[in-house]
C-alpha cells in the first residue's frame, strides 16, 4: 500500500547547452541545442516520484520572480502537493547552467538563490505533512543545518529518512546515525568515507564503513555498472540496464525518486533498486532534468 513521501530540497531552473566537448578555460564554444527546463535536485526527485505514482509533498523555497512562478505552476501540473513551495523576499530563484557533451556527460554550475534560505522553521511549518508521511527524502542543495534539523525531527516522529548526499560533502557521524538509507554515487562515497571506488570490492568496503557509522542501509550508485545494495553483513550488486546515454543530468535524481516510491509501496531494498535502475536508464536517453523523468506506465507496473 502506498504511503506519503515528503521531499525537501532545492528547486532550480536549468539552462542546458549541448556541445561537442566541455570548454577549456578562456575558450568560447559554439554549442548546439539549448533547453531551459525545471531542475534542482529536490524538484527533480519530487517530480520523478510523482510521475512514478508517488503521493508527494514538496518543501522548497523559490524567489518572487518568473522562474519561481513557473516552478509553482509546474509542480501543480505534475500532481505534487505544492502548498509548501515558499517564496523568499530577498533571493532570486535558483539557477543552474549545464553543459552536455556529445557523450552525454555534463558539467553544472549552480546559483542557489532562495534554496540557501530554506530553514528548519520552514520545514517545521509543514509538520503535519511529516506526521502523515512514511518517508522523508533529502539532498544537499539546501543548508546543512536544515538537513540535520529535519533529519532529527523526522527521526523523533519515527519516519524513515533517505538522504541523497549530493553535491558531495563530508557528513557528520551524528547525521549518518539517523538515516534509514544513504544513496551516494562514487564521488560522494569517496568524499564521505575516504575510500576511492575503483571496483566492486572497494564499493563494498565503503558501504561497510557507512553502515559501521550507523547508517541502516546503503545503496551506492555505480552508473552503468549498476547499484550496490548493502545492509549490515549483506550486499548485492543490482545490474543497470544498458542504454546509449543522451544526457545523464538527472539520472541520480530519478533513481532516488523511484527508490522512495518503491519503498513507500512496500518493496524490499533490492526490488526498489531494480525499479529505480529501470527508471534511471530511461531518463539518460532523454535531454533535460525533470523532462527526462519517466512515467510509471513506461516501466513494468510490478516492482
Amino acid at each position: 500500500m502506498e504511503s506519503k513521501i515528503v521531499v525537501i530540497g532545492s528547486s532550480n531552473t536549468d539552462m542546458v547547452i549541448k556541445a561537442d566537448h566541455f570548454p577549456l578555460p578562456g575558450e568560447t564554444l559554439l554549442g548546439g541545442e539549448f533547453l531551459m527546463t525545471p531542475g534542482g535536485k529536490g524538484a527533480n526527485q519530487a517530480v520523478a516520484a510523482a510521475r512514478l505514482g508517488g503521493q508527494v509533498t514538496f518543501i522548497t523555497k523559490v524567489g518572487q520572480d518568473i522562474f519561481g512562478q513557473q516552478a509553482q505552476q509546474h509542480f501543480r501540473q505534475e500532481g505534487i502537493d505544492s502548498r509548501f513551495v515558499l517564496q523568499d523576499h530577498n533571493f532570486a530563484s535558483g539557477v543552474a547552467l549545464i553543459t552536455v557533451d556529445k557523450k552525454g556527460e555534463n558539467t553544472i554550475v549552480v546559483a542557489s538563490g532562495a534554496n540557501g534560505a530554506l530553514t528548519l522553521r520552514d520545514v517545521q511549518n509543514a509538520e503535519a505533512e511529516l506526521d502523515a508521511c512514511s518517508f522523508v527524502l533529502l539532498q544537499l542543495e539546501i543548508p546543512m543545518p536544515t538537513v540535520i534539523g529535519t533529519t532529527e525531527l523526522a527521526n523523533k516522529k519515527g519516519k524513515k529518512v533517505i538522504i541523497n548526499p549530493a553535491p558531495a560533502t563530508v557528513l557528520p557521524d551524528s547525521l549518518l546515525q539517523d538515516l534509514y538509507l544513504l544513496t551516494p554515487n562514487r564521488t560522494e562515497t569517496e568524499t564521505i568515507t575516504g575510500i576511492s571506488i575503483t571496483n566492486l570490492p572497494s564499493a563494498q568496503k565503503a558501504a561497510e564503513v557507512l553502515i559501521g557509522k550507523g547508517v541502516q542501509n546503503v545503496i551506492i550508485t555505480l552508473g552503468s555498472e549498476g547499484a550496490l545494495v548493502a545492509t549490515n553483513g549483506y550486499s548485492k550488486l543490482i545490474p543497470a540496464k544498458q542504454v546509449v546515454p543522451v544526457d545523464t543530468t538527472a539520472a541520480g535524481d530519478v533513481f532516488n525518486g523511484a527508490i522512495a516510491v518503491a519503498l513507500s509501496e512496500g518493496a524490499s531494498l533490492e526490488e526498489a533498486a531494480l525499479f529505480a535502475s529501470k527508471a534511471a536508464a530511461i531518463s539518460v536517453t532523454r535531454l533535460g532534468a525533470q523532462a527526462s523523468a519517466p512515467y510509471r506506465k513506461e516501466i513494468s507496473t510490478s516492482i
